[in-house]
């Protein structure tokens, strides 16, 4: 049995910054890290981004100072229980881990391809370096046909990348959605990126989803889709989202609401555990909606911020947290809901090709704000969500950010 003053669960970006926070306030106690993965932190957003541009992994691990912060980092070790009323952890080796403090910063798991479709042979979610590598060892090796399942963020990003990382590359899109990204962007802004994609090479697949895969020999393998659409590729990635890590909590009493459930200190429901990152769901804003964040800025900002309260600060989580994405030449940052639910009103510069998008609640409040080839203008967007005041009319936000 090991005894940890403070013990993470996890072994992603907000991990690291919490182990970073604890450090700022107790630079003395033991510190262990227990994850699942055999790569030490780092960060992902490269995974479907930069990597494919320039293939160079320098500056994306975290961990390189650990030995100086006095924190050990366990690879290869997943959690299996977590009691909380003996303030121990059993690990899937048997080993007992007992604790002070515990973090759980176990972040988010692919969700599954449709069971005709998931485990196959040429088939490949996609979230991890491993992923990353193994994506890319394909296309080095001649894989040139390959299928995108999925229409957010890592399919849109990752669709648009190997459309660019080899010549002679064919990539399809397959999404179920009627445009892209419309469940985010007004319709013209949706049927605009559509048409984005496609005259960059992209085939588009709209409305659609994977239902069936079949190997062919020495030919790849054919895709069937529910619309009985076929494709035959090389490779099929899957990009269809994830959803929280979070059965280790639920197993052992903690509340769970999409998400580990915390409170602005990081605190759950049981006692001298704390949660962060991808899989906490957390209050936002003013009004105290919780929310799950999966982005990069939240864990950072919300790993240290819990990791700093661990050690004995008592700092509510303020922050609101920004996205980003890469689009081909186009690109966005933004913050607060991006929801095509809601009132849009959209202020450009040009057209379809630079502005910003304010999305309206049904108080005519801003919920979110979409920097769209905007740069240097979040904390004016954050602002605007903090100030929480209602605008009657749309000419009232116009030039307000943009400028």
């Amino acid at each position: 049995m090991a005894h940890c003053e403070y013990l993470v669960v996890g072994g992603g970006v907000a991990a690291d910054a919490a182990v970073r926070g604890i450090r700022e306030v107790d630079a003395k106690a033991r510190v262990d890290v227990l994850s699942a993965e055999d790569a030490p932190p780092y960060d992902r957003p490269p995974l479907s981004k930069a990597l494919w541009r320039d293939h160079r992994m320098e500056g994306l691990f975290h961990h390189l100072d650990y030995g100086d912060l006095g924190v050990t980092l366990h690879l290869t070790t997943p959690v299996a229980r977590v009691r909380p009323d003996a303030h121990e952890v059993v690990d899937g080796t048997g080993r007992s881990w007992t604790y002070r403090k515990l973090l759980l910063a176990t972040g988010a798991t692919p969700r599954p391809l449709p069971a005709a479709v998931a485990g196959r042979e040429h088939a490949l979610a996609y979230r991890t370096l491993d992923d990353y590598l193994a994506l890319r060892r394909a296309v080095d090796e001649g894989a040139r046909r390959i299928l995108v399942a999925g229409g957010g963020f890592i399919g849109a990003e990752l669709a648009a990348a190997l459309s660019q990382a080899a010549d002679a590359m064919k990539v399809t899109l397959l999404f179920p959605e009627p445009k892209l990204w419309s469940a985010r962007l007004p319709d013209a802004m949706a049927a605009y990126l559509t048409r984005y994609y496609e005259e960059r090479g992209v085939e588009v697949a709209s409305g659609d989803e994977p239902r069936a895969l079949e190997k062919l020999d020495g030919q790849g393998v054919r895709v069937r889709a529910a619309s009985g659409r076929e494709w035959v590729v090389d490779l099929v990635v899957a990009g269809v989202g994830v959803a929280p890590t979070d059965a280790l909590a639920r197993d052992a009493g903690i509340r769970v609401a999409d998400g580990v459930v915390v409170d602005a200190f990081g605190k759950t429901s049981a006692p001298d555990v704390y949660a962060c990152g991808d899989v906490a769901s957390f209050p936002l804003g003013a009004a105290g909606e919780s929310v799950r964040v999966e982005h990069e800025d939240h864990a950072h900002r919300h790993g240290r911020l819990v990791g700093r309260n661990m050690a004995g600060r008592d700092e509510p989580y303020m922050h609101i947290p920004m996205f980003y994405s890469d689009l081909f030449d186009l690109g966005f940052e933004a913050v607060g809901r991006l929801d095509s639910r809601l009132a849009t009103y959209e202020d450009w510069v040009e057209p379809l090709r630079q502005g910003v998008v304010y999305y309206l609640d049904g108080s005519r409040r801003v919920a979110g704000v979409l920097l769209w080839n905007v740069w240097d203008r979040v904390d004016a967007a954050r602002e605007l969500l903090r100030e929480g005041r209602a605008w009657p009319r749309d000419e009232e936000l116009a030039g307000r950010i943009r400028g």
